[in-house]
Formats: structure tokens, sequence, C-alpha cells
């Protein structure tokens, strides 16, 4: 038994120091030995992911994820609190069930979009398409009890990838011509209804439409381009069921009825309201023994859309933050700057959470060192961006070196940065000259087959780079705790954007507390 003990604690310490340090601190190995050897990200996502799933604002889901962060954080013996943003509507989406009846019988796949009404049972009714011509008041008396198309298909539902392997040029842009032509066409049919040009508006105004005609439902698909994938967000239909159809299905039924077969879809969809209710960003807190009222801040978003479990969007985020608190506790328990873990609630809604953050905690605005936000993919990080911060080359560079030289040589540090990829949680920060920086996975696979679908599942996380991950949050929240220097915030100018003109630093935008719905 000695003899197999000491065989773990050398096979441990090999581990432990398998990779290039450049920086001679015990730390640093001792943070690498507990997020990768002892990483507990499977176990945690397990839990997140499968256990309670979807996230949606509003919902049961966001909210007993908050729960379980903050037991998880007191097991671990880690402050937390939950901080009120705001209020939204709550809405739980149940069975569904879509069925094609004639002319022939098969059942669909799709999706029930968020905030949907129920149809109260099933709902049989004919499939119409939009007018292409003629006398709109006379298709608008046959809308009732119906369902209607509102995207334009897809000429082919196969990953783009394939065809640029396989097919010939010649046969991409004849395909690629074809789409355009029933894009085109089918926006024709959207603005002889609506009267709009643009394609966007045309489409929400057609849905609104006929939704107060009094139609069955709404039937859309937005296609993510790759196998089985759609991307599936909210509607504002009050009476009308809306759904996602998949690329395939919706392509079936616009076919049959724009070649004259009459279709009939039967469709039973539960779901149920609760009014606007209280939503809360949950915020973890290790007390600084030296400067506390200067602040290093980890961040990600808790909540997702519904069609999935939202694992890389952003439960990957999430748990990477979850983790990189647990090896600071362990390995760095009395940071010299208070270190902050903040889950941001309603992101997929407009950045709420982390906007209401800024807007409520002006104190510890103005004491923040650095914040690192995490929200795509499953991938180890490849890309640390200075967002435009003059300083940003004293430090971020030096932080980052502290990483093992393996995971140095997979990331990118560029500073001071151009400000790319705005639109998640640290522009919430950025805005107001606030540090903020953006850990960043890889991007293209994460597009295509996971942002916002509905196989966003625990299926497509790769673990051992979620431990690199955590790990690597855990260590440049470390350093720049550790720093001796406070991080300015002056500001660098911003390159030109593609086609040569001059940007600026994009101003914060109000924060919308409630869904108005």
């Amino acid at each position: 038994m000695r003899l197999l003990a000491c065989l773990l604690t050398a096979l441990l310490t090999v581990s432990a120091t398998a990779q290039t340090f450049y920086y001679d601190d015990d730390t640093l190995r001792e943070m690498y030995r507990v997020g990768i050897d002892e990483s507990q990200t499977r176990a945690l996502a397990h839990q997140l992911l499968d256990v309670i799933g979807p996230r949606l604002a509003g919902s049961e889901g966001l909210e007993q994820s908050q729960d379980w962060l903050i037991e998880t954080y007191q097991e671990w013996g880690v402050a937390t609190e939950k901080q009120e943003i705001g209020t939204w509507s709550r809405w739980k989406g149940g069975i569904l069930h879509v069925d094609m009846l004639a002319p022939r019988v098969t059942s669909l796949e799709a999706e029930l979009k968020a905030w949907s009404p129920a149809t109260n049972g099933p709902v049989t009714g004919d499939v119409l398409l939009p007018p292409s011509d003629g006398d709109i008041e006379a298709w608008k008396a046959n809308v009732a009890g119906n369902f209607v198309l509102l995207s334009a298909p897809e000429e082919m539902c196969r990953a783009r990838q394939e065809l640029e392997a396989n097919a010939q040029e010649a046969e991409i842009s004849a395909l690629n011509d074809r789409r355009v032509g029933t894009a085109r066409a089918h926006a024709a049919r959207l603005q002889h209804l609506t009267g709009l040009g643009n394609a966007f508006r045309a489409a929400a105004s057609a849905a609104s439409l006929v939704d107060s005609l009094g139609a069955a439902g709404t039937l859309e698909s937005r296609w993510s381009g790759g196998w089985g994938v759609n991307k599936v967000f909210a509607t504002n239909n009050q009476q009308a069921v809306s759904l996602d159809v998949s690329c395939e299905d919706y392509g079936l039924l616009y076919r049959l009825v724009a070649n004259g077969t009459p279709v009939r879809l039967r469709v039973n969809a539960e779901a149920e309201f609760g009014g606007e209710v209280p939503q809360f960003n949950v915020i973890a807190r290790m007390e600084g023994s030296e400067l506390p009222d200067e602040y290093v801040i980890l961040g990600a978003h808790l909540d997702s859309w519904h069609a999935a479990t939202g694992a890389t969007d952003n439960g990957t985020g999430t748990l990477t933050m979850l983790e990189a608190a647990r090896i600071l506790k362990e390995t760095y328990p009395n940071p010299r700057r208070t270190i902050l873990i903040g889950h941001w609630a309603n992101e997929e809604v407009g950045l709420v959470g982390s906007a209401a953050f800024r807007e409520d905690n002006p104190e510890i605005m103005e004491g923040v060192q650095a914040m690192f936000n995490q929200d795509n993919g499953t991938w180890a990080f490849e890309r640390l961006e200075g967002q435009a911060f003059a300083e940003s080359p004293m430090f971020l560079p030096r932080w980052a070196g502290a990483l093992p030289a393996e995971w140095q040589a997979r990331m990118v540090v560029e500073v001071p940065g151009a400000q790319n990829n705005a639109g998640s949680d640290h522009t919430s920060f950025v805005c107001a000259g606030i540090p903020s920086f953006r850990l960043q996975s890889p991007y293209d696979e994460y597009r295509q087959y996971t942002w916002h679908t509905n196989r966003d599942t625990f299926d497509k996380v790769m673990f051992d780079h979620l431990a690199m991950n955590a790990t690597t949050a855990a260590i440049v929240a470390y350093m720049a705790s550790e720093d001796e220097r406070r991080f300015g915030r002056e500001k660098a100018l911003l390159p030109p954007s593609r086609n040569g003109m001059a940007r600026s630093w994009r101003g914060c935008r109000d924060v919308v507390r409630s869904s108005g719905r």
C-alpha cells in the first residue's frame, strides 16, 4: 500500500509539472494540478446541462440553475449573493407534436419558439403561402384556422463544407443562384402582403398580421448551415402557435404547397405563461486581503435559449468560471485584490444582467483592475484581445505569459486590439471604459452547429479543453490580482473599418429591465 501511495504521488507530481512554466511560481503549478488532474467539469456539466437543462430568461430553469450555483459555492466555502436586475416574462414550453396528415401521414421535426402561445389541444389546419399576387383581402379571409409559411425554404440542407469538398465550382454557383432566386421570390410574396421591402421587417409584419387574423400557427425555419441544426429564437405572436420547422421538413411543406398539393397539419403544443417575475445575477466573492476595493472579475452568462440545453452557449462559459472559482479557492484563498465571479442573467435578450451590474455597482466599477468574460464554444481559448485599451500591451502579454508554454502556443494575445466580436457581456463594460476582455474560443463550428441551435447539448463539450480554459481563467485572475500595477483606462485609437472608415468607441445602451410582454 505504501508503495502504491508513493507511485500515485509521483504520478501526480509528474502530471502537475508536465507543462512548461516560464514563471517559477508554486501557485501556478498547483493551479495546474487542481484544474487539470482534479477537474470537476464533467460532473458539474451533468448537473447544469442534463439535470437542469435549458435556462431561458424568466424561466424556472434559470432560477434552478442559480440556486444550484449558490449551493455549489456554499459547499466550497465561497460567499455568494443574488442581485436583482429587473423582471422578465415567465414562459415554459411543454410537449409538442407536429404531424402532416395530407398528402401523406408523417411526423415533422419542429421546435416551439420561445413565448409562443399554446394550441390548447390538437389544432388541425391547411398550410398556406403568403400571396404572390392577386386579391390580398381574399387571401386574408382564408387565414383563420390555418398555418402560414413565413420563411423562404432552403434549396439544400447539406453542410457547406461538403459542397466545397465534393462539388464543382459551377455546381455550387448554380445552387447559390437558385437559393437567391427562391429567397427573392418569397420576399416578393411578403412585400405583396405587407408593402414592406425590407425582408426582415416584412416577415415580422406578416407574422403579426396573420396572428391578428386568427391563424392557427406561423411556420418558420432558420437553418444554421449544417446537418439537422436550426437556430430557434422567440416570437411576438399573441394567439397563433409559432413553430420553427427543420430545414428538411420545412422545405417539404413549401414545395408541396408551391406545386399545388394541399397540405394539412395537426399541431398539439403545450405552453405556460407566468407573468413578469424577478430576475437576478449570481455574484460569488473572494475578499481581497490587501486591496479589497479593487476587483478582478470573471464573468459568463448563465441563461440560454430553450431548444437544447445551452451547452456551449453558455454552459461552457458558466462552467469555466465556476471551476475557476474552485481552483482559486483551493490554491489562492486569500487574493490580493477581491475576485468576483459574475453569472449574468438574460444576456440572450439584450445583455441585461451584465449591463445592470455595471449600472447598479458604480463603486465596484470604479475599482475594477480587469474583467475576463467567456461566451463562445467548447474549444481551448485561441485569442485574448486588449479591446483597444492603451495599457493592454503592458499587462495582457505578461498575465498570459504565466500560462504553460504549450497553452500559450494555442493563443494569440492581440494588443491593444480592435474590439472585434462585439455583442457579448464584455461589451457591457468596455462601453463604459472599464477594462474587460474576451477569452475567445474558435468560432466556425460553434456558429454553424451549436450557437442558439437545437443541437447545443452535453455531448458537444470537449472536457479536456474545458478544464484547460477554467485553469487559464484562474491563472489570469491570479496574475491580475497580484499585479503591483493598476490597469489604466486610457483608450487607444481603433483601426479603420474594412472599407477604410474611421471608427470610434461604442457608447453604452440603456438597460431594458423588463420584457414588455
